[in-house]
């Protein structure tokens, strides 16, 4: 038996398993992800694969997991039910500007004083860990799109756009890691360059990028002169995959922040009618692209684990992974939500999920690939822990914990209920 036959059998069984597990595991305290991961070390495990290993394939692992996440942030930003505004968002951006700031200095601060990684290397462990990810967390985020502006509670809400938004904003913080490792700790050699190209001119790109195609697209699709041009009428779901590739393409070309412009191109096809079905037509694709991509990455993911992985993992590197999950995010997340809209338990409980996922991979691999940081291996495993931890705690914890929220009392589902 070839190696191609065993991959071709396990992603059948993995995209059937993709299927079938969603409604198998409704309601019961387990998660399709920990599911595959699992598969994914069982398979590896035999003596018939080769070894995904994303240290000595940085390349692949940057294009796999970035398809990943460009896929999920599209599905995020076209189930969103509540229209755009501060005060409807105030959850979000109170995550954005101050819990992911917080995440990302506490994590880095952490790995440069507990586990020892040179400044450059624990910033980007910081930044890649940061992000609450669009691909793992789907147990915990709004359901289809719908007519209802405000029919989504604040928990769901604000872990979905949290994860639609943040993993854009990540970015400015990973190339400052790469500028770091460049041109050493000093700012006068890289600060004006990255507040000038990579904070402000990619940020700038991206949201403006992606704003521009979502509404050029809206407007095909639904207001389109030539019936023939409207898009929406002829109902086809795999135009989902030309909008993401469109705005992640575009705007990447154009030097700006491609994760952004993906989830603002979403939410302006979103806006441009708000009542059509082709939403779900769309968001329905979107989301099966995403799962079996999903299926893959959690099955190569699994492998790497079993593969050795999380071999060059140090104790103080381990208590780093752990207090992220159990400590940095849910302090950070619940500091950040004081005066949110919400009751305290849904504080606590968008706090204490922010999942940790694929996106981490790919900040790792595209900054590997772009500069040598010392301890590169730690800090894979470190992420690799930390992810682990998360899929299997925050995947067995969902389903429980959110009902107790229902049965505690009904969510908040607007940004004035409290």
């Amino acid at each position: 038996m070839s190696a191609a036959d065993a991959a071709f059998a396990i992603l059948g069984v993995g995209a059937l398993l993709a299927g079938v597990l969603p409604r198998a595991l409704e309601r019961r305290p387990l998660s399709m992800p920990i599911a595959f991961l699992l598969l994914g070390m069982i398979v590896f495990a035999l003596p018939v694969l080769p070894v995904p290993d994303p240290l000595r394939h940085p390349v692949l692992t940057t294009h796999l997991t970035e398809i990943g996440v460009i896929v999920a942030l599209m599905g995020a930003g076209l189930k969103i039910d509540r229209p755009l505004g501060w005060r409807r968002w105030s959850s979000t951006w109170r995550l954005l500007a101050i819990a992911m700031p917080l995440t990302i200095f506490a994590v880095a601060l952490l790995g440069w004083w507990w586990a020892g990684l040179v400044p450059a290397t624990a910033l980007l462990l910081g930044a890649a860990l940061a992000p609450t990810d669009p691909v793992l967390a789907a147990d915990v985020q709004v359901g289809e799109p719908t007519d209802e502006e405000d029919s989504e509670d604040e928990v769901r809400f604000a872990l979905t756009s949290e994860a639609g938004l943040n993993d854009g904003l990540a970015f400015p913080f990973v190339y400052a890691a790469i500028l770091i490792v460049q041109h050493g700790t000093s700012p006068s050699g890289w600060l004006a360059e990255w507040l000038s190209v990579d904070v402000l001119y990619k940020g700038l790109v991206g949201v403006a990028g992606g704003l521009l195609i979502g509404k050029l697209l809206g407007k095909l699709f639904f207001r389109a002169r030539s019936e023939t041009l409207r898009l929406a009428r002829h109902s086809e779901g795999f135009l989902a995959l030309a909008a993401t590739f469109l705005a992640y393409g575009v705007v990447e070309v154009a030097g700006g922040y491609g994760f952004l412009a993906v989830f603002v191109a979403a939410r302006a096809i979103r806006s441009a009618e708000r009542s059509s079905e082709y939403h779900q037509v769309l968001h329905d694709f979107a989301e099966q692209v995403e799962r079996l991509l999903t299926v893959l990455l959690l099955l190569l993911f699994g492998g790497a684990v079993v593969s050795g992985l999380l071999a060059p993992l140090t104790w103080q590197a381990a208590l780093v992974a752990l207090a992220l999950v159990f400590v940095v995010r849910p302090l950070a997340g619940w500091l950040s939500l004081r005066g949110a809209p919400g009751r305290p338990a849904e504080h606590w409980v968008i706090a204490a999920f922010g999942i940790r996922g694929i996106g981490s991979f790919y900040y790792l691999a595209y900054a590997t690939s772009h500069a040598d940081f010392p301890g590169e291996p730690l800090i894979w495993a470190t992420a690799g822990l930390a992810v682990v931890v998360s899929v299997v705690v925050h995947g067995i914890a969902a389903t429980p914990v959110m009902a107790l929220l229902d049965r505690a009392g009904e969510r908040t589902t607007d940004a004035s209920g409290a």
